[in-house]
């Protein structure tokens, strides 16, 4: 079983003026990889409030899979990725490449997707957009993948490409 984080990064949503379905819809979709959401928040896009969230959902809750949804993108409030910046220890920049380039062939505005991906200890974590319908083609890429990585990490496999 892989433990899963769910980080909702939007102030309409913290205020409860808007539902999460995106974060809904992570939730469902892990489930075809053995994920089990252990940890689902809801935060404003305000950077400090991010990465204290993302540094607990990996220290204390030692999550192995954290997806932050939302707060990717060009806005004066999106810092999404200077969070998760500010608390990885190394970058996984293949995947968040992958969700561009698979992205980029449904629309030329995936280009603008500041999202990262990276380790922080035993923990991977995902920005994934806001969009519940680039959530999905998202992960719809990625998600197969996620396995192989988390069991590299908890050491269950040695390295890529074997096993």
């Amino acid at each position: 079983m892989i433990k899963v984080g769910i980080l909702t990064v939007s102030d309409k949503g913290f205020r409860g003026e808007r539902k999460d379905t995106s974060g809904a819809l992570i939730e469902e979709m892990v489930e075809g990889i053995d994920g089990k959401v252990e940890r689902y928040t809801i935060v404003p896009d305000e950077e400090d409030m991010i990465s204290k969230e993302l540094i607990e959902m990996s220290d204390v809750y030692q999550l192995d899979l954290i997806f932050t949804t939302g707060g990717t993108g060009f806005s004066v409030r999106d810092v999404t990725p200077e969070a998760t910046l500010k608390v990885i220890e190394k970058e996984a920049l293949g995947i968040a490449e992958a969700m561009r380039f698979k992205s980029l062939q449904i629309t030329p505005k995936a280009m603008l997707s500041r999202a990262v991906a990276g380790i922080r200890k035993k923990s991977l974590i995902i920005n994934l957009p806001g969009s519940e319908k680039a959530v999905k083609e998202c992960l719809e890429f990625i998600l197969p993948a996620l396995p192989h990585g988390i069991g590299i990490l908890k050491g269950e496999i040695r390295e890529c490409g074997k096993n």
